[in-house]
C-alpha cells in the first residue's frame, strides 16, 4: 500500500527510540472496494512515543475520484516525513531532502532503495557473526510488532462519524491534524463518511517490558496477540 510515516522531532528522526510506545491507536476503512476484504485501504496509526509521536497514514486510493495518481504528503507517496523545529526531512529508501519550513531545499541525501540491507544479511549469515548484522533480530521483531498493536486496536474499533472522531482525537494537536488530512483525502475520492463511517480503534495502554496491553480494553487486546489454538505444524512454541 502506499503510505508514509511521519514524525515531529529530530530524536525520532534519528531513530532514538527503543522499545514500545506508551500507547497506540488507530482508525480507517476499506472504502469504495467492494469485495470481502477486512484489511482498511485508508488507515492511520500513532503510536504515542515521547517526546514525540510517530503517525503512519497509508492510503490506497488515488488523490481524487476519477484519477490514477496516488496521494502523496509533502511529495512523498512511500516513504517518511520527519518534522523537525526548523525544517524536515522528506523521502525513502531511494533518498530525499532536508527542506527549511518554508520548504526550501537545504541538502540532499542519497539512497539504495534498501539493496544493500540484503546484501549485509547474507554476508552475516556467511560469517555466522551477529555482530556484522546491521541490525539484530530485536529490531525486526519491534518493528512487526508495532504494525500488530496498532492493527489491535483497528480490530477493536467500532464505526464512528467525523464529529465523534473529533471528539475523540481532541486536544491532541498533531492527532488532529493527522484526521483533517485523512477526512480530506476522502472527501476528494468522493467519500461520504455520514454514510461509510470510519472505523475508530480505542487507546491502548502498553507495557513495553512485557509486550502486553495494560488497563481499558487489555483483556480484549491481548486476545490478540497469540492463538489458543495452533494448527500443527505450525505451532509456536511457549518458550522461542
Amino acid at each position: 500500500m502506499p503510505g508514509f510515516r511521519w514524525a515531529r522531532d529530530s530524536k525520532v528522526s534519528a531513530l532514538n527510540l527503543s522499545g514500545l510506545p506508551s500507547r497506540v491507536m488507530s482508525f480507517g476503512g476499506r472504502f469504495s472496494f467492494d469485495d470481502n476484504a477486512e484489511t482498511p485501504n485508508t488507515y492511520i496509526a500513532i503510536l504515542d512515543y515521547q517526546p514525540a509521536p510517530v503517525i503512519i497514514e497509508i492510503r490506497n486510493l488515488p488523490q481524487a475520484a476519477g484519477q490514477r495518481v496516488m496521494d502523496h504528503r509533502r511529495g512523498v507517496r512511500v516513504g517518511n516525513i520527519i518534522q523537525c523545529e526548523h525544517g524536515y526531512f522528506a523521502g525513502g529508501r531511494g533518498g530525499g531532502w532536508a527542506y527549511d519550513n518554508a520548504g526550501n531545499k537545504i541538502k540532499q541525501f542519497p539512497g539504495d532503495n534498501g539493496g544493500t540491507h540484503q546484501a549485509n544479511f547474507i554476508d552475516a549469515v556467511r560469517s555466522r557473526k551477529s555482530g556484522d548484522l546491521r541490525a539484530e533480530i530485536l529490531e525486526g521483531h519491534l518493528s512487526s510488532l508495532l504494525c500488530h498493536v496498532a492493527n489491535i486496536s483497528y480490530r477493536l474499533g467500532k464505526a464512528a462519524s467525523p464529529e465523534q472522531m473529533r471528539e475523540a482525537i481532541y486536544p491532541q494537536q498533531q492527532a488532529q491534524e493527522t484526521l483533517e488530512r485523512y477526512c480530506e483525502h476522502l472527501l476528494q475520492y468522493g467519500v461520504d463518511l455520514q454514510k461509510q463511517p470510519t472505523i475508530w480503534g480505542p487507546w491502548l495502554a502498553l507495557n513495553a517490558e512485557k509486550e502486553k496491553f495494560v488497563g481499558n480494553f487489555a483483556a480484549e487486546a491481548n486476545k490478540f496477540l497469540t492463538r489458543r489454538i495452533y494448527r500443527k505444524p505450525f505451532v509456536v512454541p511457549k518458550k522461542v
